[in-house]
């Protein structure tokens, strides 16, 4: 593979401009890059750090164009760009990425088959079209199961989950006008996981240390490093990601979202971008995910991923973010790091903080006692 090597002082564009955006802009500052960023919404987190902001939809040509014409290289935050803008600005411009990886993610059926036809495993999954192929296909799967959108969801939206025969059609009727859809098998997990991987424009390729993930309602609240699993699992782990990049062809960064369940793992998804799974690289890897993308995009050598110390990184949503400014000094000294959103909304991530101890288990201990988390995740303020 031969890729560009894009000096400092070009323009990075970025495709989106959210934390992600905002993040990896930074990042790329401190290499001395400029950035432009195209987003729907003018003022966005990673517009309020950027050269140049294009206020535009992502399906907007023109201002796709307007985008071409400002940037040297292109990356995106974001992978839900339309397949005909994301079309258009790889003809005109150079995405290293490409676009391939964009479709295959937005797709969660099309995600299940590439993952599979690498020969990695999966979570027993079949594709719905009709009412008639869910009873099919729950008769083989079995409860209980969880039917899903194809396309569209995040954060534990798209999705409903399915019990017993009493919540077939009900799970059917709201996801429907949806299809196609997928229904998988409701692990009973053991933990979840992620590894990030990078591979350069130049072949080189690194992985960040394994991390175990902890959710709340669908959407991530902590991410504890290093992951409290055998050093075998981890390696199973680092392998499969490893594996799933090589054969793609992966250029930039990568999120493997993976499954622990009775000693074998599986992979759940895929995000083709920095993720909040890796935000805990900013502060206590040598290089962050943010680093490491822009260095892989723009061909620099790519930096070590060594852990300097065990981590706890929480998510702050909007719920959380005044009673955290009010309690902070009575919790451990964390890194804070706030995303600039005009509006603190319920369940909105609006920030993280990254804790680091000699020992994540103590850290642990002290964020659970803490009230500034203790909202549920359903409960609005």
């Amino acid at each position: 593979m031969t890729g560009r090597w894009i000096a400092p002082g070009s323009v990075i564009g970025i495709l989106g401009g959210g934390q992600l955006g905002r993040m990896m802009a930074l990042s790329a500052r401190e290499m001395g890059y400029r950035i432009a960023v195209l987003e729907p919404n003018a003022d966005s987190p990673a517009g309020m750090v950027a050269d140049k902001e294009v206020t535009a939809g992502y399906d907007d040509r023109s201002g796709a164009e307007i985008l071409a014409d400002e940037c040297d290289v292109l990356t995106y935050e974001f992978e839900n760009i339309t397949a005909e803008t994301a079309d258009f600005l790889e003809e005109t411009l150079y995405l290293p990425q490409g676009s391939r990886l964009l479709r295959i993610s937005q797709d969660r059926l099309a995600e299940k088959e590439t993952i599979t036809s690498f020969d990695i495993p999966v979570v027993p999954y079949r594709g719905i079209h009709t009412y008639a192929e869910l009873l099919e296909a729950v008769e083989e799967i079995g409860y209980p199961a969880v039917l899903k959108t194809t396309r569209g969801g995040y954060d534990g939206k798209g999705q409903r989950i399915i019990e017993d025969e009493k919540a077939l059609l009900p799970a059917w009727e709201a996801l429907c006008t949806a299809a196609p859809l997928v229904i998988e098998e409701k692990l009973d997990f053991d933990c979840e996981i992620s590894v990030i991987v990078t591979r350069s424009v130049h072949g080189e390729i690194t992985t960040f240390p394994t991390a175990e993930n902890k959710h709340r309602g669908g959407i991530l609240h902590q991410t504890i490093v290093p992951a409290r699993l055998s050093e075998d699992l981890q390696e199973q782990a680092q392998e499969l990601a490893l594996r799933f990049a090589s054969s793609i062809d992966l250029v930039g960064t990568l999120a493997v979202e993976m499954f622990v369940a009775g000693g074998s793992i599986y992979v759940n998804e895929i995000a083709p971008r920095p993720h909040n799974s890796g935000h805990f690289t900013i502060n206590a890897c040598e290089t962050s995910q943010f680093e490491q993308h822009i260095r892989a995009v723009c061909g620099w050598p790519l930096g070590s991923t060594e852990l300097l110390k065990p981590v706890v990184m929480v998510n702050l949503l909007g719920q959380h973010v005044e009673s955290y400014l009010e309690q902070h000094r009575r919790l451990p000294t964390g890194h804070l790091h706030l995303y600039g959103k005009k509006e603190a909304k319920h369940n909105r991530k609006m920030g993280h903080v990254t804790f680091m101890a000699d020992h994540t288990g103590d850290i642990l201990a002290e964020l659970d006692a803490s009230p500034v988390w203790n909202m549920d995740i359903n409960q609005e303020a």
